[in-house]
């Protein structure tokens, strides 16, 4: 029973940082593309900065870490390339569709939304003994 509302709460604590993450995101995306950059640039650069606000929010308010280390950021950079690869994939898909890049955006927070926290829950914060040595923050 502890377990189970233990992992609701970091869902929804989830959830909630997600939305500020996803602003914070999507508001630099929508900046990029407003300054004239293509899709995939503007998602680039918000990613890269957007990744550095989220590895702080998600990994001290979702996951309580405290400091880390660097095989976590590590492990936080690789969802977050993934992620990246995703998006463009389905940005480019979308877009096919006729709709502006804006919505597109949009549209496609939830799917990442998901996806990262899979990823997240079960790779970048998962505790060490359930890693390999390489990528557990015992080697750091």
């Amino acid at each position: 029973m502890t377990f189970k509302f233990t992992q609701k709460a970091r869902f929804f604590r989830f959830l909630l940082v997600g939305i500020l993450n996803s602003a914070v995101g999507y508001g630099l995306f929508a900046l990029f593309i407003y300054l004239g950059l293509h899709y995939s640039l503007a998602n680039l650069v918000a990613t890269v900065l957007a990744v550095c606000f989220n590895f702080i929010s998600t990994g001290k308010l979702v996951f309580k870490q405290t400091g880390g280390g660097t095989a976590t950021a590590v492990r936080f950079a690789l969802v977050y390339a993934v992620l990246y690869g995703v998006n463009v994939l389905l940005l480019f898909i979308v877009l096919k569709t006729g709709i502006t890049e804006y919505l597109a955006g949009l549209l496609l927070i939830p799917v990442s939304a998901v996806l990262a926290y899979i990823l997240h829950s079960q790779f970048t914060f998962r505790s060490p003994k359930h890693l390999s040595p390489a990528l557990s923050n015992t080697a750091t």
